[in-house]
């Protein structure tokens, strides 16, 4: 079986778990076949006038120590299989959310979050519970059956235990059928079901947006369609659900109805006796538990298997970007160089960037500016290895990048993107995200480099205050300096601002480049700004047109050359002096 199959290295891991737990399970379903022919017996002396009241105390004491036994071992296998059931949950977790830090963009695009986040849930727990219950109703259901069949021939009469199984190839004929309409049902509803965590998903994120355009109504009536939805395809798995006990009750009624009549007719011609009849109809009633296993077990599978083949689907997707076999060991990075690099993103009609050549040697600064969607946030994702690139487009002190490893490169990065993504943790804890182990005075000297001190101050619970859901309880700029902050606490070999003070007023955006330029000396710096000021300083500045370098040089020289740059960089400084002369 597939399930099998793709859980074969954990069940190698815990076969010594499983085993205990199996041989616990037969052995109860094997003493479970004494007090019925104890009580046939019993019943037998009855007719006969041979029981003694000594023979009775004996059997009543064998029956208690019977109990007493089998609840030890049950309460054994109950804790070592479930116990592993709940072992492989955590495991398959941990798994998952390993494979989704490696993958790339692409992989994101292609899987929701609402996907993922199913994943991650119902189809991890779908997947314990086949490894849990799954293999208590299998163990149930042959061994149990297996026992009490031999019992019945062995101990009472073939003809009548064939007699009475007659009905029971009609179930194996309806469980098979009622087991691939499950596993069909149950792949929509985790598909329903992935589609209704995206939309609370956005919703939640969004929701100032909602609130802002009064769409409150709207919103809600998006989402009751996904969950009428959600409601509707489990209905469908339910209705499914719902008829493997009334079927197996009707078949085994049948078995019951042919035990009975015929078994009577077997007593009336002495070649049974009643006692015997009486222990047949207890152990006909304990086919009914195996039978109904049998059914759950084939539905759990369904489920199981079904989730297991999702997961597994998820992590044979393979990151865009490999690491080599053996990768090149640098020290640090002494030049980044790019040669015609073209990019273009999966899926787009056309390139994003196009022969984009440059060379940066150590501790200097580089400039990205240019209109909006000019490939500037493009073009620092491609040193951090997001998208596989030509061979030879990219280098680090003259090794291409497809040569290093790529936690190496990350490594040496500081990046601080567009979008700031902050923790709901302290204040305290996110910028210490890259060195938990940070001293409070390597701390203190970050957050006065991103002039965020005065900030802090004027918080609830300065450091420890706790910033909410992705920084809610932060303005746009104070979430900007906490990731620059986060950033120059690792001090990188290479930092990328990727339109990083865009939210800040000119007299912060200059004291917080004037820290970088004093503390960085000797290290590379990458800013891409729509703010000019932001790269006066820098040794070499490109201007990135429709992704092409359509001007370069230093800012001087740029001013010379009377390109956008300079036509931009006039309008910005006239809208700077119309400002302060307004205040």
């Amino acid at each position: 079986m597939s399930f099998i199959a793709r859980l074969s290295w954990f069940f190698r891991e815990r076969w010594g778990r499983y085993l205990l737990a199996i041989v616990l399970m037969a052995t109860v379903s094997i003493l479970n076949i004494i007090p019925p022919k104890m009580i046939g017996g019993v019943i037998d002396e009855i007719r006969t006038g041979s029981l003694t009241a000594e023979g009775l105390r004996h059997a009543v004491l064998l029956l208690v120590c019977l109990a007493v036994a089998m609840y030890g071992m049950i309460y054994v296998w109950i804790t070592t299989l479930f116990g592993n059931s709940v072992l492989l949950e955590k495991l398959l977790r941990g798994r998952l959310l390993q494979h989704l830090t490696r993958m790339t963009p692409s992989f994101f695009q292609k899987n929701t979050t609402g996907e993922l986040m199913a994943l991650a849930t119902n189809d991890v727990l779908a997947i314990g519970q086949t490894s849990g219950y799954g293999v208590m109703t299998l163990v149930t259901t042959v061994v149990g059956i297996a026992v009490v069949l031999i019992t019945m021939i062995s101990l009472i009469s073939w003809k009548l235990m064939l007699a009475a199984l007659i009905p029971l190839p009609l179930l194996t004929v309806l469980i098979s059928v009622l087991g691939k309409q499950t596993r069909k049902r149950f792949v929509a509803a985790q598909a329903s079901f992935g589609r209704m965590n995206d939309q609370a998903l956005e919703s939640i994120s969004g929701m100032r947006v909602i609130r802002s355009y009064v769409q409150e109504d709207h919103d809600l009536a998006a989402f009751d369609r996904v969950t009428r939805d959600v409601m509707e395809k489990n209905v469908r798995v339910s209705a499914i659900n719902a008829l493997f006990h009334p079927t197996i009750s009707v078949i085994v009624g049948m078995s019951y109805v042919i035990g009975i009549g015929y078994g009577a007719n077997l007593v009336f011609h002495n070649e049974i006796t009643l006692g015997q009849l009486v222990s047949f109809n207890i152990y006909l009633g304990m086919l009914i538990w195996p039978m109904i296993s049998f059914g759950e077990f084939i539905n759990v599978l369904q489920r199981g298997t079904a989730s297991v083949d999702r997961l597994s689907r998820s992590f044979e997707q393979q990151a865009d970007v490999q690491d080599p076999a053996k990768p090149v060991e640098l020290a640090r990075p002494e030049s980044i160089e790019l040669r015609e690099l073209t990019f273009r993103y999966p899926g787009a009609t056309s390139d994003s960037l196009s022969g984009v050549s440059l060379r940066l040697e150590r501790g200097q600064t580089l400039g990205i500016v240019g209109r909006t969607g000019g490939g500037k946030s493009t073009l620092l994702k491609q040193l951090l290895r997001f998208y596989p690139v030509a061979p030879g487009s990219v280098r680090l002190s003259d090794v291409p990048v497809e040569q290093l490893a790529t936690e190496r490169i990350r490594g040496w990065i500081g990046y601080v993107p567009q979008e700031h993504l902050l923790l709901s943790k302290t204040v305290r804890d996110n910028i210490a995200l890259g060195r938990p182990d940070a001293s409070p005075e390597a701390i203190s000297r970050v957050i006065e480099m991103a002039s965020f001190t005065e900030d802090v101050k004027q918080l609830p619970d300065g450091l420890q205050t706790i910033v909410g859901e992705n920084g809610v309880m932060l303005s746009g700029g104070q979430k900007q300096r906490v990731s620059i902050a986060r950033a120059l606490l690792i001090d990188p070999e290479i930092l990328m601002l990727d339109d990083s003070l865009s939210a800040v007023d000119a007299r912060t955006e200059s004291a917080i480049l004037g820290h970088i330029r004093a503390e960085r000396a000797g290290k590379t710096t990458l800013i891409a700004t729509h703010r000019l000021s932001a790269v006066m300083h820098a040794d070499w500045i490109i201007v990135l047109e429709d992704g092409r370098i359509a001007e370069e040089g230093t800012h001087e020289q740029l001013m010379l050359f009377g390109g956008w740059y300079k036509e931009q960089f006039e309008r910005q400084q006239l809208e700077a002096h119309l400002l302060e002369a307004s205040l």
